[in-house]
């Protein structure tokens, strides 16, 4: 259970913080998904094509630190 605050009567700061963490959990993914229904063979290639990002995070994180690539930077706003 997500548990939030709300200091000094400032609700737009609590709102924000209720948001992180719910996105977080995964709990707006899970709402969405639970909208329609899903096929079960949906449900797997879902589950399979998760997966395959997971590992290619990891493997690109796993080289990074390795000092294989330069991690890329966020440009600055002007």
């Amino acid at each position: 259970m997500v548990q939030i605050f709300v200091r000094d009567n400032n609700v737009d700061q609590a709102l924000k913080a209720l948001k992180k963490k719910m996105q977080r959990e995964g709990s707006f993914r899970e709402m969405k998904r639970h909208v329609h229904y899903e096929k079960p063979s949906e449900k797997r290639a879902r589950q399979q094509a998760e997966a395959v990002r997971r590992a290619r995070k990891l493997a690109r994180k796993r080289i990074q630190r390795e000092g294989g690539i330069v991690a890329p930077t966020r440009a600055a706003k002007a």
